[in-house]
């Protein structure tokens, strides 16, 4: 009876030490939930992204920053949306989705053009949305120094500015001849300026001379293309401009008419039917811009960033176009090409 007895009360001892055991760990358990709650949220954060463009030839640097996102971690639909809208070349609409996508408080804009930016810059004055350049032709339109913004922008630069004459000399080696170019131009552009001058300049130092033909429309760059023509031009050149890139089908398909070699500033247009370049590829500039939205994300300041320059720049050329317009192309230039479209 006694070793029964003592049997029963170790039972009983044993049932109660479970079930204070039980106790605590259903409370050790509770408190996790209380720890681990914002953890949980902060892991699940669903960033909101807001893509700013003014023309389609812009989509693959999105498409590129996509891409590069989903490699890092960055999944559509489960922690980041993306919105993407395109302005089409229409400035007040531009301004007017730039307003909207602060309005919604998104955690980041990303432009692929000096004027989406500038937009972009002006509707987040004085918030904290950071506003990611995927492209600019003209940087120095946005920032003080390459070393750092200083301001809520970061990203990187298509060297635009610093092709032109490049691109010139591009045009001499195609076409010798050529002595009068046209040149459309937006005045309104935020480009404007630099573009000209730029082009002047090294138009000048090839003796070219250089026709500028005002537009501020797509529509109105439809009528201008349809005056270009070979007894007033000898080529026609087209530089970083929202309008000119957005209309950029009337251009060439009037230099396909006329035989004249059309140069452009975008890479993607030589895809579509202009002459050649030297660019930068888009998609490439878009991945490289994810890199930094990760940064960013993590807690990097855009205004602590450098404006970053292109990892590579292409010589891009169309034999379909060469062909159309009766054009030769020299060995030597097919031979130095990264990109060439058939």
């Amino acid at each position: 009876m006694t070793t029964e007895t003592g049997s029963a009360k170790l039972e009983t001892c044993g049932a109660k030490n479970f079930s204070r055991a039980m106790r605590a760990f259903a409370a050790a358990f509770c408190a996790s939930f209380v720890v681990l709650a914002p953890l949980r949220a902060f892991a699940e954060k669903i960033y909101s992204i807001g893509s700013l463009n003014t023309a389609d030839q812009f989509i693959t640097a999105f498409e590129g920053f996509r891409e590069r996102m989903a490699e890092t971690g960055y999944h559509d639909g489960k922690n980041v949306r993306y919105q993407y809208y395109n302005s089409r070349g229409k400035a007040e609409l531009l301004r007017t989705i730039a307003r909207k996508l602060v309005q919604e408080k998104v955690d980041m804009i990303v432009t692929s053009s000096t004027t989406g930016t500038v937009v972009a810059a002006e509707a987040t004055e004085g918030t904290q949305i950071p506003v990611l350049f995927l492209s600019s032709g003209n940087p120095h339109a946005l920032v003080k120094s390459f070393v750092s913004s200083g301001t809520n922008l970061a990203g990187i630069s298509s060297a635009s500015l610093e092709l032109m004459g490049r691109r010139l000399e591009l045009l001499r080696e195609l076409a010798p001849r050529s002595k009068r170019i046209a040149l459309p131009l937006d005045r309104k552009n935020v480009n404007y300026k630099a573009n000209l001058a730029e082009t002047l300049e090294a138009a000048g130092k090839l003796n070219l001379i250089v026709s500028e033909l005002p537009v501020a429309s797509v529509e109105e760059l439809a009528k201008t293309s349809g005056s270009i023509n070979r007894r007033t031009y000898d080529a026609i050149f087209s530089s970083a401009d929202s309008v000119i890139t957005e209309g950029i089908d009337s251009l060439i398909n009037q230099a396909a008419k006329e035989k004249l070699p059309l140069i452009t500033s975008l890479l993607v247009n030589v895809q579509r039917g202009c002459l050649a370049t030297y660019a930068a590829d888009y998609r490439a500039l878009g991945k490289q811009g994810a890199v930094l939205a990760h940064k960013i994300f993590k807690g990097a300041k855009p205004a602590d960033l450098p404006i970053e320059l292109p990892h590579k720049i292409n010589l891009a050329l169309n034999m379909t176009t060469a062909k159309t317009i009766g054009l030769s192309v020299p060995k030597a230039l097919l031979l130095r090409a990264d990109v060439i479209f058939e």
